[in-house]
């Protein structure tokens, strides 16, 4: 991983929405000077890309004498992102779905290197670098524990559900772009895909459906009041709406980590919410399951800790160890034989990871 905080060399960035781009430049992990938002034309493919090239161009001019090594950012996809070729059916952007050439055309533009991710897999990486692996195994050795990790497992949960994956600090993008878990199979109706039951239109659903109000018209941010009681509104159902959320969520999470072997940092505006989804993915997480003669197993094979409970932490750093001697010596091994992994909500907010790991991608590739 490239030690992003020190290096001054700047990279340019793109937040890219359906209606504004906001064009920045980072410097050190840091964004330097002003933003620059445009209307994204998302409608008119010439408008859009002529935007694009003139918001870059501004936030150049911005900079003075100081150039550009770089531009990395994120676009919805589908998408062949290691080509930055954009294409398919992307709702915030129609003009695209025929497929777009962007990165090969911003990079003729400007001369310099382009790099185009998902947001799910830049938002994974920033975390990785700038937030929660490094917190964690900081944490750790201030605890004394000598367990470290080097696998994160990162989710956004917002319009939709997104996900990202770190294997021993190298962002996996898959051979097809295609690292996802929001099109499994819900856990309540085999045929739904797993977003359905977890994402912002999914805790508007279930409110709906447990007030006996689906007119309610409240988004999460309103129900999450209502569950707080700082709002009139069915206090049970907003709290059940987000655990359903959760449970949902603790699906794709025992999946994906079982897999993956990692810790797990959730991030979006959803999880302002943490309290009432939280238990929900626990309580799947740390559910069991059986053989068919009846034997009874853990859903995930690791112990999963709430790491955003200090108790829990504690418990977590202090795993099993144990002194174990090597066979015909007085020599002593330690031996900790708990596997374990842990969820926690992103400290750092997934705006900032995502730009975090599109700086820090854009350095890794130059490197090589």
């Amino acid at each position: 991983m490239p030690n992003i905080h020190n290096d001054e060399r700047i990279v340019l960035t793109l937040d890219a929405g359906g209606t504004n781009m906001v064009f920045g430049a980072m410097k050190g992990g840091s964004f330097i000077g002003e933003t620059i938002t445009q209307p994204s034309n998302a409608q008119d493919l010439a408008l859009c890309l002529n935007g694009m090239v003139e918001g870059f161009k501004r936030v150049i001019a911005n900079l003075g004498d100081q150039k550009p090594v770089a531009i990395s950012f994120c676009f919805p996809g589908p998408a062949d992102y290691p080509h930055g070729i954009i294409g398919g059916f992307l709702p915030n952007f129609p003009s695209f779905r025929d497929g777009v050439a962007l990165g090969p055309f911003l990079q003729r533009q400007f001369g310099i290197p382009v790099y185009i991710n998902n947001d799910g897999d830049l938002y994974a990486y920033g975390e990785s670098i700038g937030g929660a692996l490094p917190e964690v195994n900081e944490r750790l050795a201030k605890a004394g524990s000598a367990k470290r990790y080097q696998n994160l497992i990162g989710y956004t949960l917002g319009t939709g559900l997104g996900i990202g994956i770190v294997v021993n600090g190298q962002l996996n993008r898959g051979d097809n772009s295609c690292v996802e878990t929001f099109c499994l199979k819900h856990p309540d109706w085999p045929d739904i895909m797993l977003e359905d039951g977890a994402s912002i239109r999914a805790v508007k659903r279930v409110y709906g459906e447990l007030s006996g109000n689906m007119n309610h018209g409240l988004d999460p941010k309103e129900i999450g009041a209502i569950a707080k009681g700082e709002m009139p509104g069915d206090k049970n159902a907003a709290i059940g709406a987000f655990e359903k959320c959760g449970e949902v969520i603790g699906d794709a999470m025992a999946t994906a980590v079982t897999l993956t072997d990692g810790l797990i940092v959730i991030g979006g505006g959803v999880m302002h919410n943490r309290d009432f989804i939280m238990p929900g993915i626990l309580k799947v997480m740390r559910s069991k399951m059986h053989q068919l003669t009846g034997e009874e197993l853990n859903r995930v094979q690791m112990k999963v800790y709430d790491l955003d409970d200090d108790a829990e932490f504690q418990q977590f750093a202090k795993g099993d160890a144990r002194k174990i001697k090597v066979y015909g010596s007085e020599e002593e091994v330690t031996y900790d034989p708990q596997k374990r992994t842990g969820v926690m909500c992103s400290k750092i907010g997934a705006s900032k990871a995502i730009s975090l790991g599109a700086y820090a991608f854009a350095l890794e590739q130059l490197e090589k």
